[in-house]
């Protein structure tokens, strides 16, 4: 029953994990308008699965037992349909054609045997915060046969036998099928609750909370997110208030949205931060024309250096970010706020380093966040100018605005280049594999972000 595997399972993978009260919060949703593609996708598996084996026929009508044998050549699905049940979970409608081989003596029967098939499925939360499937009614309908080819002689009453023989086996098997198919699903979803690389040594797990909320609209999993840093979780103050998602929302039409709450970007940026990869060095160059970060260049503007320094030795910028840098969603804009300490080193004849001044700084940047396949990504540039202060200095008095037009202006595009390459990488979405997100859209509104996008599975 890959059929509904692959049905169901692109229907609810998105509908994946979360952790503790604590974690910070997503909403996803699967809305009405994926069901139509979900049915499509699912009708060549659910064929194949429907294509079960028919023990003999048993002929007791002459003198001598005659074994019958019997196979199902084809199954042809044409009608495949999906929808949610408040409250449940979803109904599965599908009418299904089979063409049987008949091996009767003295003249093979082709028969077409037409099926509707109707089941019923719970969604809920299963023990280790995914997804489980539960099959609580099924019901295939069998119609009569009709003779496609062989003899006109056969014994009326034998068709009639030989009918009631096929539908046994598929009033048994289609269900026994059915249920299989979902327990394979079940383990499907099992997996969703896995670790996701977000660097070298910093991870991101999803997993369910709650029971699902299910309309006629839609299916929705609210889902938390854990971040792991070498092994450690990355654990926010609890918030009392919890993440919704308004309905409707985003774009019109969309299979899936998804509410990413101010929360989750909250403990991505921690994570970050507590990383350390948000800290970068600055090197000058002597033979750089276009990067002046030289004691030459800074003692024109600082005589004490010009002083230590009468040879010209690069300069190094190094940028730590001992603060967590804060995110900030309004209606159709999002910023990001970083407030980094820069300590200026020159290097010495003797290959060390000396340490000349340190900056606190502010730099404000607009945030443009995209989708791509199954992961959130980001862009930033610089909002206004860079804001310098005088942390300490080891070179006496500093002129913030002549030290801005050096350092800000050789900071802002090596901060830019490495800020926009480390979002640029993405952090992992709820998904399952090879499903993809496609021709999302991203809306920030205040507070939260969503996505609206369609699915696409790809075999």
């Amino acid at each position: 029953m890959a059929g509904v595997h692959h049905g169901l399972g692109l229907l609810l993978a998105l509908l994946l994990p979360a952790v503790p009260a604590s974690s910070p919060g997503t909403v996803v949703r699967i809305n009405r308008a994926a069901l139509s593609y979900v049915s499509d996708v699912g009708k060549v598996p659910l064929q194949r699965a429907l294509k079960v084996t028919v023990p003999p026929f048993l002929d007791w009508s002459g003198e001598m037992l005659q074994p019958t044998r019997i196979q199902i050549l084809d199954v042809h699905v044409p009608h495949l349909d999906l929808k949610f049940i408040a409250g449940f979970g979803l109904r599965l409608m599908a009418t299904a054609n089979f063409t049987i081989k008949v091996f009767h003596i003295p003249e093979a029967l082709e028969l077409m045997l037409p099926m509707a098939l109707t089941a019923d499925a719970r969604v809920a939360q299963g023990p280790i915060r995914t997804p489980v499937v539960s099959i609580s009614t099924c019901s295939p309908l069998i119609s009569p046969a009709s003779v496609l080819h062989g003899s006109n002689s056969t014994s009326p009453a034998l068709l009639v036998l030989v009918q009631r023989h096929i539908k046994a086996i598929l009033s048994n098997k289609v269900c026994l099928r059915i249920s299989n198919l979902v327990q394979g699903l079940n383990v499907h979803l099992g997996t969703l609750i896995g670790l996701s690389p977000v660097g070298p040594e910093s991870q991101i797990r999803y997993s369910m909370v709650g029971k699902p909320v299910i309309t006629g609209d839609y299916i929705a999993l609210d889902v938390n997110a854990v971040l792991f840093l070498l092994g450690q979780p990355i654990i926010l103050p609890l918030d009392a208030s919890s993440f919704t998602l308004p309905w409707p929302v985003g774009a019109k039409g969309a299979m899936a949205t998804m509410g990413l709450s101010q929360q989750l970007f909250d403990c991505i940026l921690l994570l970050l931060q507590k990383a350390g990869t948000l800290n970068l060095d600055v090197t000058g160059e002597l033979t750089s024309d276009d990067n002046p970060l030289n004691t030459s260049a800074l003692g024109r503007l600082i005589p004490k250096v010009a002083f230590q320094f009468p040879k010209p030795m690069p300069l190094v910028l190094k940028v730590q970010l001992g603060a967590t840098p804060v995110v900030t969603f309004l209606t159709h804009n999002a910023t990001l706020r970083l407030q980094p300490f820069v300590e200026v080193l020159a290097a010495s004849s003797n290959s060390a380093f000396q340490s000349l001044f340190s900056l606190e700084v502010v730099v404000n940047l607009s945030l443009q966040l995209s989708v791509s396949k199954v992961k959130l990504r980001g862009t930033t540039s610089v909002l206004g100018d860079i804001q310098l202060a005088v942390a300490a200095s080891n070179v006496g008095f500093i002129d913030t605005e002549q030290v801005h037009t050096l350092v800000g202006t050789l900071f802002e595009k090596p901060l830019l280049d490495h800020l926009n390459s480390l979002l640029g990488m993405g952090i992992a979405l709820p998904s399952v594999v090879n499903l993809y997100y496609t021709n999302p859209e991203v809306l920030v509104c205040e507070g939260y972000v969503v996505v609206s996008s369609g699915l696409f599975y790809q075999r």
